[in-house]
């Protein structure tokens, strides 16, 4: 099933290797979140069961990845995409294992009153460590950027999408699977999978930035992530959709993040039934990204495609929010295939139009530092989304990322993108 959409992205045999590595790599890091993440309340519940707790670890992660994001695109623009690949592919299985270590243990009637906290430490470090070593999606993608020419990148970022539909797939099924047995037994299957993942980048991935094509020095201002992230807003042509891209994945991972707790706690829903959630997430989203995405650019355009998957995400926030004990099954099911349907369109348009609007040097930076905005965002939703879980409500990140949303149609807009490019050429006209 993977081979086939690698050979329609290419028809050069050589890149075959060079996509199955991208994409194994895309989704490993996928299945690190998905086959744990349904499981994630249940996996704490002997530590803590608060919004807040679930929020800042996964804001946790975010913001490790954050730090981590805009070095470790600049690396890779100094010394190649595959080196940086394998360390960042080596701190997963280190993370993946610390988290699989602290869940499996049994802390009670183990520890003296005051190091209770040692384990959520423990969660907290290996999250860290996974989210420090987190540049593995990042530098994928800027491997796929340099197989690809500007007018099919969409099409080439499409594997992110299939990537993240299979690992919706695989991951909870995988994960329910396994949790009939053991429900830490999920998080060694992760780990496995990425040491697996190391293997196949060392032997196979072959390196695809060219020497002629590397940044010659590293600059103190690579070690910087808020440096970093002024390269994407320096450029007025792309400033409003970085924004957009910002305050989207602010909004959507933030009330993702709580969005099992939820399930849990609103309609008592069981592990196995919070899986079969994700799995049409995963179905949708292979569909969308895997084969409808270029069609759909060829004859919408990317820019009307943010707005339509914007509205749809927006639909499914409402789907969730009007479901109750009697019809929950139903309108969640319906709400997350919405919802899949909406981010299966933005996330590769957005970054396509990104991507686009900048300069084709320098692609491994650039991804980097959306890398870097994307979990700033991620952190700033989630752990915004477990202290309202909290206080305001379970219902109040919905409520939340639909209003932000509605700001993001605003920034992505085509008359606001219009002004914008007329402003600028206007500007350099005056200039000269």
């Amino acid at each position: 099933m993977v081979l086939p959409i690698l050979m329609r992205l290419s028809v050069q045999r050589p890149k075959i290797p060079t996509l199955l590595s991208a994409f194994i790599t895309l989704l490993n890091d996928r299945l690190g979140e998905t086959i744990v993440f349904p499981l994630l309340p249940f996996l704490l519940e002997r530590f803590s069961n608060n919004g807040s707790t679930l929020g800042l670890l996964a804001g946790t992660y975010a913001i490790s990845q954050f730090s981590a994001a805009p070095l470790i695109g600049g690396l890779s623009d100094r010394f190649g995409r595959k080196p940086i690949i394998i360390t960042c592919v080596a701190g997963s299985v280190i993370g993946l294992s610390l988290f699989a270590i602290t869940v499996s243990i049994d802390w009670s009637n183990r520890l003296p009153i005051w190091a209770t906290s040692i384990p959520i430490l423990l969660l907290f470090l290996a999250r860290i460590i996974d989210g420090i070593s987190g540049g593995t999606a990042a530098t994928a993608t800027a491997v796929l950027a340099d197989i690809s020419t500007p007018e099919n990148r969409a099409k080439t970022f499409g594997l992110i999408g299939v990537a993240f539909g299979l690992g919706f797939i695989l991951g909870p099924g995988l994960g329910t699977t396994l949790a009939k047995y053991s429900v830490t037994l999920p998080v060694w299957a992760a780990t496995l999978f990425a040491l697996t993942n190391l293997a196949l980048v060392i032997w196979i991935l072959p390196e695809t930035l060219p020497l002629t094509k590397r940044s010659s020095v590293l600059s103190k201002k690579e070690l910087n992530p808020f440096s970093q992230l002024s390269l994407v807003f320096r450029n007025p042509l792309s400033r409003r959709l970085c924004l957009a891209f910002f305050m989207f994945f602010m909004a959507f991972n933030g009330f993702t993040a709580v969005l099992v707790l939820y399930l849990k706690d609103a309609f008592n829903w069981t592990p196995q039934l919070s899986s079969q959630a994700f799995i049409i997430v995963g179905v949708v989203a292979m569909i969308v990204q895997g084969i409808l995405i270029g069609p759909l650019v060829s004859r919408f355009g990317e820019s009307r495609l943010n707005l339509m998957g914007i509205g749809f995400v927006i639909a499914g926030c409402i789907l969730l929010t009007l479901a109750n004990k009697e019809n929950s099954i139903s309108m969640v099911f319906s709400a997350v295939a919405v919802l899949a349907v909406g981010t299966g369109l933005v996330t590769p348009c957005l970054r396509a139009l990104i991507s686009r609007r900048l300069n084709s040097a320098g692609q491994g930076v650039v991804l980097g530092s959306l890398q870097g905005l994307q979990s700033l965002g991620t952190f700033l939703g989630a752990s915004m989304a477990g202290i309202s879980y909290d206080l305001l409500g379970q219902k109040s990140p919905f409520y939340g990322t639909t209003f932000i949303l509605l700001l993001v149609i605003t920034l992505i807009s085509e008359n606001g993108l219009t002004n914008e490019k007329h402003a600028y050429l206007n500007k350099q006209k005056t200039t000269f």
